[in-house]
C-alpha cells in the first residue's frame, strides 16, 4: 500500500471552505481519507490540517503529480503552506550525543522494534562513550570531538554531513555542547533537543542533585526545536512525573531520564509523521 497512501499537511489563514475544498479535491482522485485533523486557532487566526488518504479504487498507485498539481491551485487560493509526503518513506536521522545514553538507547531501541521509522544514517559524538551502544545496532558513529578551538570545524563537520547524506532531522539525544547561533539557523525546524523541566531554577551540573535538596515534588522533560534562544524554541512535548520525598538523588535522577526518554521519542515520532506545524512560536501537534 505505500504507493497508494500518502499525508497532506496545511496552514493558512482560517476562512470557509478549506476542509471542503480539500475533500472534494480527494474524492476526485477516487481517495478516501483515512485519518485527518484540524486545527483553528482564534488568537493567531490561523488554520491547520493533516490528512492522511489512500487510493482504494483499484490497486494502481496514486497519482502524486496530478494530485500536487490540482493542489497548487487549491493552495494558491487560500494562500496555504502545505506539502504532501508518502508517509512509507523513512526520514533520514542523525543522533548527537556526549555521554548519557539513556534517550540514544531508547530511540535506537524503539527504532529497532518498529515503533519509529527512521532511517538512522549516523550516531555522531564528542566522546566515544556510546560508540559499543551505536554498533550494536549496526548504526554509523562518528566520534567529532569538541573543544573551544575547534567547535567551528566540528560544527562545519555536522552540517557538512547532513547535507551529503540529505538528512531530515538531527536530534540532540542528551548531546551536551551550546550549539552556534549559526548552526540553530541552519537546521531551524530540523532540529530536536530534550532537556529536563526544571530550568530555569536548576542549572548546569547535578540537576536532579539540586532538586532533590529543594524538596521538588515533580520532576519532568521538555522536547523542543533548536533555537538560537538556548532551550526556549517551540516546545514539542512535555513528560511530568510526580515525586516525594522518599526518593534519593539517584532515584529521582532515575525518573527524570525516563521522562526525559518518552518525551524526547514521542516528539521523534510527531516529527518525523508530520504532525507539527509552527504557530507563532508554539506548535500545533495534530494526532
Amino acid at each position: 500500500m505505500s504507493d497508494r497512501h500518502a499525508v497532506l499537511t496545511l496552514s493558512c489563514a482560517d476562512a470557509p471552505g478549506i476542509v471542503h475544498a480539500v475533500s472534494e479535491l480527494l474524492v476526485r482522485h477516487s481517495t478516501t481519507i483515512v485519518e485527518s485533523q484540524q486545527f483553528g486557532d482564534p488568537i493567531s487566526g490561523r488554520f491547520f490540517m493533516r490528512t492522511e488518504f489512500a487510493h482504494v479504487v483499484d490497486d494502481s498507485p496514486l497519482d502524486y503529480a496530478r494530485i500536487n498539481s490540482d493542489m497548487e491551485q487549491i493552495a494558491g487560493r487560500f494562500g496555504m503552506v502545505w506539502r504532501m509526503v508518502n508517509p512509507s518513506t523513512r526520514q533520514r536521522v542523525v543522533l548527537m550525543v556526549s555521554k548519557l545514553g539513556h534517550c540514544l538507547n531508547d530511540l535506537l531501541f524503539r527504532n529497532s522494534v518498529g515503533e519509529l521509522h527512521l532511517d538512522i544514517v549516523a550516531v555522531v559524538s564528542n566522546h566515544l562513550d556510546l560508540l559499543p551502544l551505536a554498533h550494536s545496532h549496526g548504526v554509523q558513529f562518528m566520534h567529532i570531538p569538541v573543544t573551544p578551538e575547534t567547535k567551528p570545524a566540528a560544527e562545519e563537520a555536522l552540517l557538512a554531513l547532513v547535507q551529503e547524506q540529505q538528512v531530515d532531522l538531527v536530534v540532540l539525544a542528551r548531546y551536551m555542547q551550546i550549539l552556534s547561533d549559526d548552526f540553530c539557523k541552519r537546521l531551524e525546524g530540523r532540529a530536536i533537543n530534550i532537556h529536563h523541566s526544571m530550568l530555569p531554577s536548576f542549572k548546569g551540573a547535578r540537576p536532579y542533585h539540586q532538586a532533590h535538596a529543594r524538596g521538588v515534588k515533580f520532576v519532568g522533560a521538555t522536547a523542543h526545536y533548536v533555537t538560537a534562544d538556548l532551550d526556549e524554541g517551540p516546545i514539542i512535548e512535555q513528560q511530568l512525573v510526580r515525586v516525594d520525598h522518599s526518593l534519593s538523588p539517584a532515584q529521582l535522577t532515575a525518573r527524570g531520564r525516563d521522562a526525559e526518554t518518552q518525551a524526547l521519542a514521542r516528539a521523534v515520532r510527531w516529527h518525523t509523521e508530520n504532525r507539527i506545524a509552527l504557530n507563532d512560536g508554539r506548535t500545533v501537534v495534530l494526532r
